[in-house]
């Protein structure tokens, strides 16, 4: 994993870089505050301003003075640009991230811009996108929570980012270097999910021409996430108990216990104290699983998120097509106002449309179709998209 070390040269960018970081759940370190040898990453990443007084980024001698200092990789903030702009200088070592904008702005566009800064240096280190108070907050107790071994329910909306607050807890407990495996509840047939979990022997059952370990043995020291646990077969939720209990798996076919050291995540989108009365849901299991609960919110609950995962989704998307597109103010002021009962999954789609519709660098309000402007018609469709492409012409 990357060590990110923060330049201090430039007041007002380490002050805006350090909350973003912090509301992200991101460590880093001061440059000056560790040595080389203190750091055990492979990669010592500098992030720092143009406009720093620690040293002259634009010298011949910058990359000299990061080999000096052990810095396999830099990320030079340049403000106050007439567009976005991603370069790179020495084979990549040095890259320049252009941005429109000034630091001392405030506002959802400078959030963006901030954003895309972000995304470009932490690239597929695992964090959560956001900007709003609350969200950071659930990071922060993420972070408590991660380094425990409890188990934990993420009870949310669909579309809200329950996976991606798993892989959260995963990526900042002790066990981050052991895998992470998900398993989608509902979409495993019933007769099929007991022997992907536990396991089985050969020929325990017709077409079982091999013996398989399982998934839970397969994340032996780290981490499994039971997506969907509420759609979980009754038979199944008392075997899944014991395995809690214990700590032990049985696979099918065999008598012989086989311990485990995984950690148990799961999540839902359901009342569980509506499945528990229907008897859908055994409520010793619920108590096992809900050791700390964790609950995610409607994107409409969040509108100062959605900047940052904007942000998030066209850096995505354009992984390898180069520098991504960027929103313009007004498209930005389209997409708060919206209400999202999709949340981030539908957010997702509406960018995806937007990077097709638009053929320049930016996308503006025109190309911005929400889903309940579409409708099944492909004529329908067609009109409607038809008339944003002609509104963006005129």
């Amino acid at each position: 994993m990357s060590k990110f070390i923060l330049d201090r040269g430039d007041e007002i960018f380490a002050k805006t870089i350090c909350a973003a970081l912090k509301k992200r759940g991101v460590d880093w370190s001061s440059f000056g505050d560790e040595t080389a040898a203190q750091s055990h990453s492979k990669e010592r990443c500098l992030v720092i301003s143009s406009a720093t007084d620690s040293c002259d980024i634009n010298s011949d001698n910058f990359e000299t003075f990061l080999r000096s200092n052990k810095i396999t990789k830099a990320f030079v903030l340049v403000c106050g640009t007439e567009e976005f702009e991603i370069s790179e200088k020495h084979n990549g070592a040095i890259k320049f991230i252009k941005v429109p904008i000034c630091l001392s702005d405030k506002g959802h566009l400078a959030d963006f811009y901030v954003s895309l800064f972000l995304e470009q240096f932490l690239g597929k280190y695992v964090n959560l996108p956001c900007s709003d108070p609350e969200t950071a907050d659930l990071v922060d107790l993420l972070c408590r929570v991660a380094g425990s071994n409890a188990s934990v329910l993420i009870n949310g909306p669909t579309g809200t980012g329950k996976e991606v607050v798993a892989r959260l807890l995963h990526a900042k407990s002790f066990r981050n270097n052991e895998p992470f495996i998900a398993v989608n509840c509902a979409a495993i047939p019933e007769n099929m999910l007991e022997s992907m979990l536990f396991g089985h022997e050969k020929g325990a059952f017709t077409g079982a021409m091999q013996a398989n370990s399982g998934l839970f043995r397969a994340a032996h020291s780290g981490t499994i996430l039971l997506d969907e646990i509420s759609e979980m077969p009754m038979a199944l939720q008392s075997k899944l108990l014991r395995v809690l209990q214990e700590k032990v798996v049985t696979p099918v076919g065999s008598s012989k216990e086989v311990s485990i050291d995984v950690r148990v995540l799961a999540t839902t989108n359901r009342d569980m104290a509506e499945e528990i009365n229907k008897n859908n849901f055994r409520e010793d299991l619920f108590y096992r699983l809900n050791v700390f609960p964790i609950s995610t919110c409607s994107l409409k609950l969040r509108p100062l998120d959605i900047p940052a995962i904007s942000a998030h989704l066209l850096t995505r998307s354009s992984s390898d097509k180069g520098t991504p597109k960027v929103l313009t103010s007004k498209a930005l002021d389209r997409l708060m106002q919206h209400g999202w009962p999709g949340n981030v999954r539908e957010l997702d789609n509406v960018i995806q449309r937007a990077e097709i519709l638009s053929y320049f660098a930016e996308i503006d309000q025109t190309n911005i179709v929400f889903d309940n402007e579409l409708t099944l018609s492909p004529r329908n469709t067609m009109d409607a998209l038809n008339s944003k492409l002609h509104a963006r012409v005129g």
